[in-house]
C-alpha cells in the first residue's frame, strides 16, 4: 500500500520555526505533484504549498515569504519549513501527493500548534 506519513508538528511560540517532513513510500519521483494543506478548527482545509516533479512550487498568499515548501528525491520526503509562525498558522497539516494514474494520496495529518 502506498503511504504517505507526516511529521514535525508540535507546540511553538509565535516567531518561531517549525520543519514538516511527509514520507513517501514510494518514488517521489512518480508524483505530478505534491502539496501541503491545513485545517484549522472550524475552517475548511485549505492548500498551503504545492511542488511539482519539475520542483516548481506556488504558495497560498497567506504563507509567502514564511514558508517554504522543498522535496528529496533520494530520501522519497517532501518538507515544508515554517517560519515567523503565526497563532493563525495553528492547524492539522496534511501532505497530498499526485500519482497520476496510480492514484492520489493523503497522509494522516500533523498537528502544529503555534501560541505562547
Amino acid at each position: 500500500q502506498m503511504q504517505l506519513v507526516e511529521s514535525g508538528g508540535g507546540l511553538v511560540q509565535p516567531g518561531g520555526s517549525l520543519r514538516l517532513s511527509c514520507v513517501a513510500s514510494r518514488s517521489i519521483g512518480s508524483f505530478y505533484e505534491m502539496a501541503w494543506h491545513r485545517q484549522a478548527p472550524g475552517k475548511e482545509r485549505e492548500l498551503v504549498a504545492t511542488i511539482n516533479i519539475e520542483e516548481r512550487t506556488n504558495y497560498a498568499d497567506s504563507v509567502k515569504g514564511r514558508f517554504t515548501i522543498s522535496r528529496d528525491n533520494a530520501k522519497n520526503t517532501v518538507y515544508l519549513q515554517m517560519n515567523s509562525l503565526k497563532p493563525e498558522d495553528t492547524a492539522v497539516y496534511y501532505c497530498y501527493g499526485d500519482r497520476g494514474s496510480y492514484g492520489r494520496y493523503w497522509g494522516q495529518g500533523t498537528q502544529v500548534t503555534v501560541s505562547s
